[in-house]
């Protein structure tokens, strides 16, 4: 938004609107302005430890961090919220919610008091036109979201919102919704999609869960395929994955982990390359691999 039009908002504002936080007209102001395109991100989050271990995941999405441009807000899709219908969340003070059981207790000490945007909330609200989206003020940030974010912006200091998941939909719906979103990539806003691409957490290998490149046959065979696809740029094989045989249903016994990878791949543009970062499998059943597409 240009500094005429700004002003041309405030000369119509009424007088009780004369009253509205000047930080809230330039964040609204702000969001409409053209920026570079922003890179998109699919980051495995794997356990909700990794948001107070030191490990060579957590150094990857540090290292990625240092590489980004600084985003002017975040959205962020989760495995761990599934919805009936789409939402996103509105409220400006997320609240960071320990959606897990049987960890340390400095887990659960674990706040990251990012900012919301109910600006950018309505703004994707409006944009969307395969879907209803609702504006939800109850979720907040899960830790599929702030468990990986918050060692993308320790300092908490980039607002967040959430997209969910709708689970009665089909890979394919999920794949064309993403592409929707595709303008608020030249708006600052860094879209992370977070899950794992390989999750089955009924076949971890506990006896061997820190052992960091252990997989299963299956899972080395999903994990290769999977990466073959998305280098090679081959989306409907990633859309199609219930057709990819018996490694693929392994590794993807319920889909909620896999479908925030569609959402990062229909974002990616004819120009773009992507890399691979965290590409480890882990306790037999698992992968961390992450994507950057820029």
């Amino acid at each position: 938004m240009d500094r005429k039009s700004f002003l041309k908002i405030l000369a119509i504002l009424p007088v009780a609107g004369l009253a509205m936080k000047l930080s809230n007209l330039r964040k609204i102001a702000g969001s409409l302005d053209p920026t570079e395109r922003m890179p998109v991100l699919f980051l495995g989050h794997g356990s909700p430890m990794n948001a107070i271990e030191e490990n060579e995941f957590v150094a990857g999405f540090r290292r990625t961090a240092k590489d980004l441009p600084t985003p002017t807000a975040i959205l962020c899709v989760s495995a761990h919220w599934e919805t009936r219908g789409t939402f996103v969340t509105a409220m400006e003070t997320p609240r960071t919610i320990h959606d897990f059981g049987g960890f340390p207790k400095e887990l659960y000490e674990v706040q990251y008091p990012a900012p919301g945007s109910p600006e950018l909330a309505r703004e994707v609200q409006g944009m969307v036109t395969k879907a209803q989206v609702d504006l939800d003020e109850k979720w907040g940030l899960d830790h599929g979201a702030w468990s990986v974010i918050k060692h993308l912006y320790p300092n908490a200091d980039v607002p967040v919102i959430q997209m969910s998941l709708d689970h009665y939909q089909s890979p394919v719906y999920h794949y064309e919704l993403a592409k929707e979103l595709a303008s608020l990539r030249r708006k600052g806003v860094l879209i992370i999609g977070s899950g794992n691409m390989v999750h089955n957490l009924r076949m971890v290998a506990w006896d061997r869960l820190n052992e960091t490149g252990y997989g299963y046959d299956w899972a080395i065979e999903a994990s290769e395929k999977m990466k073959s696809y998305i280098l090679s740029g081959d989306h409907q094989q990633l859309i199609n994955f219930r057709s990819q045989g018996k490694a693929f249903d392994l590794a993807i016994p319920t889909p909620e982990h896999y479908l925030p990878l569609l959402y990062a791949l229909a974002l990616q543009e004819k120009d773009e390359t992507i890399s691979l970062f965290n590409d480890q499998a882990l306790a037999g059943s698992l992968t961390m691999t992450s994507v950057k597409i820029s």
